[in-house]
Parts: C-alpha cells; sequence; structure tokens
C-alpha cells in the first residue's frame, strides 16, 4: 500500500517526441501545423455535415462521429507534448498521467468499433440499397454511435485503473511522448507479465473482431460492386468504399504494430513513430482522404465557400 501511495504522488517524467532527434525545431513546427491542420480539418467536416442537408444521411453521420474521436485523439497527447517542448520540462502528474490513458483508450477502441460499423453501412448501401433507409433508419445509426462509445468507455474504465494500480517506485521516466499503457508498464516495480498476456489477449480480440467484420462487409461489397453492369454505378460504389477502405488501412495497421506484436519486437523509438502516427498523422488526414474523394463533400464545401464569399460582398 505504501508503494502505492508513494506512486501516486509523484509525477512521471515524458521524455518527448525529440528526445533522440536533431532538428527539435523544425520537428516541432511539423508536427504543430500537422495538428493544426488536423483538427481545423474535421471541424470543417464537422461542421459542413451540420449546415448541409445533402449530407445528412447516415453515412455522414458516423462520419461526423469519426471526426469527434480524430479531433480528441490529437488533443490528448500534442497540447501537452508542444508545452513540454517550449517549457524545457516533460513532467505529467499521476491524474494526468490517468487521463491520457483513459481518453486514449476510449478513443481508440471507440474509433475501431465505429470504423467497423461505417463498414456495415457501405455493406447495406451497396448489397441491398432498397432497404438501406430501414436498415440504417435514424435509431440504428444512434444506437451504433452509441456502441462505439459505450465500448470505448468499458475499455478504458478497465485498463486504467488496472494499469495505475501497479507500483511505480524505480525510474519514473516514460520513454515516450504521452502516457501509453506499454511504455508504462515498462517502469513498474511488480511483475506485470500476466496483465501483459491478457492485454495482448484482448487486444486481439478488440482488434479482430472489428477487422473480421470489415473484411466480411467489403468481401460482400466487392462482389456485389463486380456484379454491376453500370460502370457509372460500379464508380460510385468504388468511390464511396475506398475512402473508407484507406482510414481503416491507416488505423489498424498501427494498431495492429502496437497492441499486436509482442513489446520485445518493437523499440521505444518505433512505438514513438507508430503513436505519432495513430494519434496525430492518420486523424489529420481522415477529413482530407474524405474530401477529396467524396463528391458530396466537396459540393458542400465548395458550397459554403461560396455562400461565404457573397456574405462579404
Amino acid at each position: 500500500m505504501g508503494d502505492g501511495n508513494q506512486s501516486m504522488a509523484t509525477d512521471f517524467i515524458l521524455l518527448g517526441l525529440f528526445a533522440r532527434s536533431g532538428s527539435h525545431q523544425l520537428l516541432f513546427s511539423l508536427v504543430a501545423a500537422v495538428f493544426a491542420m488536423g483538427v481545423l480539418g474535421n471541424a470543417v467536416l464537422l461542421l459542413l455535415i451540420r449546415v448541409d442537408s445533402r449530407l445528412h444521411t447516415p453515412m455522414y453521420f458516423l462520419l461526423s462521429q469519426l471526426s469527434v474521436f480524430d479531433i480528441g485523439f490529437p488533443l490528448v497527447t500534442i497540447p501537452k507534448m508542444a508545452s513540454d517542448f517550449l517549457q524545457g520540462e516533460g513532467s505529467i502528474s499521476f491524474g494526468g498521467c490517468a487521463a491520457q490513458i483513459f481518453f486514449l483508450t476510449l478513443i481508440g477502441v471507440a474509433e475501431g468499433v465505429l470504423l467497423a460499423l461505417m463498414s456495415y453501412d457501405r455493406y447495406v448501401a451497396v448489397c441491398h440499397p432498397l432497404q438501406y433507409p430501414v436498415l440504417m433508419r435514424p435509431q440504428v445509426c444512434q444506437l451504433m454511435a452509441g456502441s462505439s462509445w459505450l465500448a470505448g468507455v468499458l475499455n478504458a474504465s478497465i485498463q486504467t485503473p488496472i494499469t495505475l494500480h501497479f507500483p511505480y517506485c524505480a525510474s519514473r521516466t516514460v520513454d515516450h511522448f504521452f502516457c501509453e499503457v506499454p511504455a508504462l508498464l515498462k517502469l513498474a516495480c511488480a511483475d506485470t507479465s500476466a496483465y501483459e498476456l491478457v492485454l495482448s489477449t484482448s487486444g486481439v480480440l478488440i482488434l479482430l473482431f472489428p477487422l473480421g467484420l470489415i473484411a466480411t462487409s467489403y468481401g460482400h461489397v466487392l462482389g456485389a460492386v463486380l456484379r454491376m453492369h453500370s460502370e457509372e454505378a460500379r464508380n460510385k460504389a468504388l468511390a464511396t468504399c475506398s475512402s473508407h477502405i484507406t482510414v481503416v488501412g491507416l488505423f489498424y495497421g498501427a494498431a495492429v504494430f502496437m497492441y499486436m506484436v509482442p513489446g520485445a519486437y518493437h523499440s521505444p523509438q518505433q512505438d514513438n513513430v507508430i503513436s505519432l502516427f495513430y494519434s496525430l498523422v492518420t486523424p489529420s488526414l481522415n477529413p482530407l482522404i474524405y474530401s477529396l474523394r467524396n463528391r458530396e463533400v466537396r459540393m458542400a464545401l465548395i458550397k459554403a465557400l461560396s455562400r461565404a464569399g457573397l456574405r462579404r460582398k
């Protein structure tokens, strides 16, 4: 109990993102620019979905939830990292560390579940278009969004207290730029092997179940597209699905490496790069992917910009 109290009373030290790099200012400026672009891009996408009636569809409702997660991911990590860099220190309180773990595990699982449910939306749209208004009615969409949030909250509520109940009485320097479960467990004085095995097993289940649903959905979609006689219909189906497939590849590629590959097979430097990728780069790319590949989003953006121009005149 004494060790537990000690670990709760002492701050952790985050080494930061640029501990091993040379061009600190250049890299910091690049990260700050990507962060600003990502938050702005997702905020604009959220605004367009809200104000343009043509985007009031189940697909874009789910996409708006994805944008919320993509704003939350970098907000949990990047401002703290930037503050540490500018102030020249990297301390984070036990409570602050717990908050980072909670929100990151919540958003990570919730986004994974949401991406799987978005693949089901595309499956219904392509394979059962006549039943789409019934199968994807507003109540179903709200249930999908609520399920993704609930899965994230349950996961975070379990992982956070278990991770932080270990005594952290040795070095309290986290070789990472934010508090992440794998990086933190390396500092624990107690034996964490059983918990790490449970984490790996649950990580495989959490990742493989949504991936299985995504693969099944897009297997049916591909079969339906190949049977289409109209080239225009094929191109439209592929355009809407390819955006989602790209986002799935970016998100799950990083998640599989981080949580399904044992920690012994990747270094802290690789962990930093992968974590930066899924917590900043991927959320920043998502609005760009959807705006470039989806005609409806491009038209909504052009309409909003033209309205803004007319108002200024």
